[in-house]
């Protein structure tokens, strides 16, 4: 079974949800119930078969590279991941559309108010998976 990328990302770098109120201004129930959610979901995918890894990711982090001596350089002038992406699930599933069919339902995750966020997420195949379009 082909393995995808489903991408959480920060606000800012997706589109706007519906739910758009960043999870800083959340109450400390809310953000209870988001992860509960969050952890349901991987528990009845690992259920299921189809868990292979999810992971939230911290704020931290930097862009790395080498000079010509070896030595480590931080910290660009552009747009960091640390910035953009919050954290991921990996599935290995049948194809794209259980994929997308488990992306559209995390992006239900409750958000402010106990209400769904609808967030954007990104699916991606691992190399060498079949997409949408068979490519």
């Amino acid at each position: 079974m082909p393995k995808y990328l489903i991408l959480k990302h920060y606000r800012g770098s997706a589109p706007a949800t519906v739910n758009d109120v960043p999870m800083d201004q959340w109450t400390p129930e809310e953000v209870d119930a988001h992860m509960t959610f969050m952890d349901d979901f991987g528990k009845r995918l690992e259920a299921e078969g189809e868990f292979v890894d999810a992971q939230a990711l911290s704020p931290e982090g930097a862009f790395v590279r080498g000079d010509e001596q070896g030595q480590p350089i931080t910290d660009g002038p552009f747009a960091e991941t640390k910035d953009l992406i919050a954290g991921w699930y990996v599935v290995d599933v049948d194809g794209w559309d259980r994929a997308i069919a488990l992306a559209g339902e995390l992006s239900l995750a409750p958000g402010a108010g106990g209400k769904p966020i609808h967030e954007w997420l990104e699916v991606r195949p691992f190399y060498g998976a079949p997409t949408a379009t068979g490519d």
